[in-house]
């Protein structure tokens, strides 16, 4: 009977999701189900959620919660993790409100930009002492990682600890989605290869049967039919040549094009939501208690299965049944024109004999320099969590896109300096 711990269990929908997933296999129907989280409030309501689903399922699982997290890792097989450090109050908070007095805008801000700068110094020491607890109770884990900043994440555990992690992410597998939509054409007849980093992959290879299926993106493009959420990945797909996994949102504040403070029009054109993510945090903390009321009693209880990759990865590395899945690792031979050691999203095959990522090669040069743009900022924003030292994070903050775009280096220094206070003022942050 596989261990599966859930680290941040407390965010039960995703929770909700990834143990639906794992409990639809009839060779994980019985798998030791471990909650872990710090809020005992949330831990409590996933794990009535926990027990109700598997009562739909027909599962059989042991499910244990707590909120001791070396309780919950003892032993673990697998571990996965799901939180967010500092919340959306105060962290996602003054990650948004003290850039907008320098007139810097955002959308997302948990991959890159100084939002996800700032996300990446608070969540690496956690992702570091949680690391240190599995190498004592559960040195032979496997780490399935699914906290932003990705890339970031998970550089600083390759370079920090020997567990085995892979980071897990559904831009990949969603944007095919989205794009088969888009041409009509079923996802189901697709084959493609996609390669990068993060949040910015781009899929080297669409086709189906054989066949190409670009021309068809760029009919879609040239008839002026892009979605009207998507018109920023379409406007790279124009002038890159290879379309880009993560969503326009998420991608307008990776590159310096996009959000203008000086041309209102642009953002308007291409319909970029400035503090989507704080609409979004509202959104589901105004539906949090309803939800939660409904899923203590039982209510509402159903599962399909999703189309993330944990549950997959665990189903494969029990039964020895192979499947490919996309996921984020250190490059180590993996894409010749990256460089060694960053984190890359590749292909990888799963089965016994654990996971094995796929070789690429070299990436179209256009797509390298434009990742190496955003490599720049994770390598300087790691090197900072690592070492404490406070001129790395100016220099992660300098070298981001977005943020060099609309600010000068004194103003940058300013925000970083005002950002540092406000982080450790909430106790979200020290040491710099």
């Amino acid at each position: 009977m596989a261990k599966i711990t859930l680290i941040g269990a407390g965010s039960t929908v995703f929770a909700k999701n990834l143990i639906g997933d794992i409990l639809s296999y009839p060779e994980l129907a019985n798998s030791h189900i471990s909650l872990f989280d710090i809020d005992a409030e949330r831990l409590k309501t996933s794990e009535a959620m926990a027990h109700n689903l598997a009562k739909f399922l027909g599962a059989s699982p042991k499910i244990t919660a707590t909120t001791d997290r070396k309780k919950a890792l003892k032993g673990a097989d697998y571990a996965i993790s799901m939180f967010q450090v500092g919340g959306y109050k105060p962290g996602t908070v003054i990650d948004f409100e003290i850039p907008k007095k320098y007139g810097l805008r955002q959308t997302i801000a948990d991959t890159l930009g100084i939002g996800g700068i700032m996300r990446a110094l608070r969540t690496i020491p956690v992702f570091l002492d949680i690391c240190a607890d599995m190498e004592k109770v559960c040195p032979d884990v496997t780490f399935l990682q699914y906290v932003n900043p990705m890339a970031m994440n998970c550089w600083a555990i390759s370079r920090a600890s020997a567990i085995k992690t892979v980071g897990l992410c559904h831009s990949v597998q969603g944007t095919a989605e989205q794009l088969a939509h888009d041409i009509k054409v079923p996802i189901e007849k697709i084959n493609y290869i996609c390669a990068g980093i993060n949040h910015m992959a781009f899929y080297l290879k669409f086709e189906s049967e054989g066949v190409d299926l670009y021309p068809r993106i760029r009919a879609v493009l040239d008839a002026g039919n892009q979605p009207d959420w998507n018109r920023v990945r379409y406007e790279i797909f124009r002038h890159f040549g290879y379309f880009v996994t993560e969503s326009s949102e998420h991608f307008s504040e990776y590159t310096p094009w996009f959000i203008k403070r000086d041309r209102p029009e642009l953002i308007e054109q291409l319909n970029i939501p400035l503090d989507e993510y704080i609409r979004r945090c509202e959104h589901q903390i105004a539906g949090w208690h309803k939800m939660r009321a409904a899923f203590e009693r039982g209510e509402g209880i159903s599962h399909e299965r999703s189309h993330e990759y944990g549950s997959t990865i665990v189903h494969s590395l029990e039964t020895g049944k192979p499947a490919v899945i996309y996921g984020n690792v250190p490059n180590h031979h993996l894409i010749d024109n990256l460089p060694d050691g960053c984190c890359v999203e590749v292909p990888i095959l799963v089965d016994k004999n654990g996971l094995q990522p796929t070789r690429v090669g070299a990436l179209p040069p256009q797509l390298a320099a434009l990742m190496q743009t955003n490599i720049n900022v994770q390598s300087l924003a790691v090197e900072a969590a690592l070492t404490g030292k406070r001129e790395h994070v100016y220099h992660a903050a300098m070298l981001d896109p977005h943020t060099a775009a609309e600010l000068s280096l004194d103003q940058i220094v300013n925000l970083v300096d005002d950002l540092l206070e406000a982080h450790t003022k909430a106790g979200l942050l020290k040491g710099f």
